[in-house]
């Protein structure tokens, strides 16, 4: 566009870190812990660096402004030096990993009649080769799916000298933080910072059961495996960027074999829904998908206990391998994928057969995050009125190792 180049493009993204925002303020006050800034920093980068890189936007730097909108009499300055500093530290973590972020400014607003606590926002810029996008149009019957893990110990790039205090990362991103934060927390939170919530939404905010600092336990996690309920939920958003630009530029020949790349956000496990080619439909099917992380089953387990019985009668259920009894476990899990990304947060759609996905697994183990193939894609076979489907094959409902599988177009 502005060069006149036909064979290149521009890139601009916006996004930001949403109601997150709103539980890092409250797990602020609550507790004086001033990191969960930079995790909110990261989060508003992450949301936009991910989704360009998914387009195959890795070559050149990144321009990213910050735009931080406050209510000023909640929010002090210190708070938004730490998201600034956050965000800047955070670009310079990933410079080593070939991720070139550079910042162009911001802006802070003090917007108290609209704002009831902050919203932290980002926007990218970018310039790419046409010939470089990754394009999810050509998604085919035969992909082999290949996901990375959102969750579990840091990575290489996150545990790095330049980030020494890296810890266990719940996956939970930032997507259905709303969801999260009013299914889990207990009414005792919104009457200590009713600023954090609707008021007109009173009788359906902080439903839970958990308060901020209450313990959790981790399995593989540092220290004693605990972290508390706020900070399994504040985990900064996991960037794959770092990932993404050691397989573009390998020299093992896997970038031909990539037919889509697609960031499980907004939809979750669903979102391919979105992403997939217009005419002949495909049959996505997820049979493979990584264990439920902690953060994922808790929700559940919080939203299940709200209507009463329905969790005790759904594991009695399950454990006795009742059929034809419906319980509305399975419902309230089926959900779960259409907003979390239920252990991981992307997905690569690889042609070629098991080899190249196994290609990209090695490269991904290298650098310490888990991959695993989560699934195929195949024809769709008219079973669904010829469109799209998805499949998810979910382990969780069945405790006596069944599983069952929820259908979506």
């Amino acid at each position: 566009m502005w060069s006149n180049d036909p064979e290149a493009a521009l890139v601009m993204h916006a996004d930001g870190a949403g109601s997150k925002a709103a539980l890092a303020y409250a797990y602020w006050r609550e507790t004086g812990d001033v990191s969960v800034w930079k995790g909110i920093a990261q989060d508003a980068l992450v949301m936009n660096l991910d989704d360009v890189y998914c387009a195959g936007a890795w070559r050149a730097p990144c321009l990213v402004t910050s735009t931080i909108a406050r209510n000023r009499r909640l929010v002090p300055g210190l708070v938004v030096k730490h998201l600034i500093d956050g965000l800047e530290e955070v670009a310079e973590e990933l410079r080593p990993w070939g991720v070139a972020v550079g910042m162009a400014g911001g802006e802070t607003a003090d917007l108290g009649d609209q704002v009831r606590t902050l919203t932290v926002d980002c926007t990218l810029a970018t310039r790419m080769a046409r010939a470089d996008v990754v394009d999810n149009g050509n998604i085919q019957a035969g992909d082999w799916i290949v996901g990375l893990g959102s969750s579990g110990p840091p990575t290489k790039y996150e545990a790095s000298a330049a980030h020494p205090g890296a810890m266990y990362n719940s996956g939970i991103g930032s997507n259905g933080l709303t969801t999260a934060r009013h299914d889990v927390l207990a009414p005792a939170v919104g009457k200590c910072y009713p600023e954090t919530y609707d008021p007109a939404l009173q009788d359906t905010a902080y439903c839970g059961s958990r308060l901020l600092t209450d313990l959790v336990e981790i399995p593989g996690g540092r220290g004693t495996g605990q972290m508390t309920v706020g900070k399994l939920l504040l985990s900064p958003t996991r960037t794959y960027a770092p990932f993404l630009a050691q397989l573009f530029k390998s020299s093992r020949g896997i970038q031909d074999h990539i037919h889509g790349i697609v960031h499980c956000t907004g939809g979750g496990q669903t979102k391919v829904l979105r992403c997939l080619p217009p005419g002949r439909p495909v049959h996505v099917v997820k049979d493979t998908l990584f264990p439920t992380p902690p953060v994922f089953q808790m929700i559940a387990q919080e939203q299940l206990k709200q209507e009463e019985g329905l969790w005790k009668e759904g594991v009695r259920w399950a454990q006795e391998g009742q059929k034809g009894k419906d319980t509305g476990i399975s419902e309230a899990w089926r959900e779960m994928y259409q907003v979390f990304n239920m252990g991981h947060r992307m997905e690569l759609y690889i042609g070629g057969g098991e080899r190249h996905a196994n290609t990209v697994i090695e490269m991904a183990e290298a650098l310490g995050l888990t991959a695993k193939v989560v699934g195929h894609v195949e024809e769709e076979g008219g079973v669904n009125g010829g469109r799209h489907c998805l499949t998810v094959h979910h382990a969780n409902v069945a405790k006596n190792g069944g599983t069952q599988k929820f259908v979506y177009t």
